[in-house]
């Protein structure tokens, strides 16, 4: 997606940019006005709320969790997840922690298997 060091808003209007979507369209796509849009593409403002970050991965066609992450905030299923089991949620994620990419993606295919997903 980006190298990591790009804030949100700089990625939402170069990938806007890239589609040809005008300000005006993407503002009313995601149901925000072209003055707020325009601010956050400066990171004047934080990035707005999970749905409407979701609505902009939907548009840009990129991950929402990425984009989410981007935007400094943790997906509301995640954190549900987390506050049904929170000592053993937390406990998996201080002990993954540290892996590479390839680990997790291993971690993850395995406890599916463990579901039986």
């Amino acid at each position: 997606m980006t190298s990591g060091r790009e804030k949100f808003g700089a990625f939402i209007r170069r990938e806007r940019e890239a589609r040809e979507i005008g300000l005006r369209e993407m503002a009313k796509k995601i149901g925000v006005s072209p003055t707020y849009m325009s601010k956050v593409e400066r990171d004047e403002f934080t990035p707005p709320t999970e749905d409407k970050v979701r609505a902009i991965a939907q548009i840009l066609e990129c991950d929402p969790d990425e984009l989410l992450a981007m935007a400094g905030r943790v997906p509301s299923d995640l954190a549900d997840i987390i506050k049904r089991q929170p000592v053993e949620m937390s406990a998996l994620l201080r002990t993954a922690n540290g892996l590479s990419a390839d680990d997790l993606a291993r971690l993850s295919r395995e406890a599916g298997k463990a579901k039986g997903n």
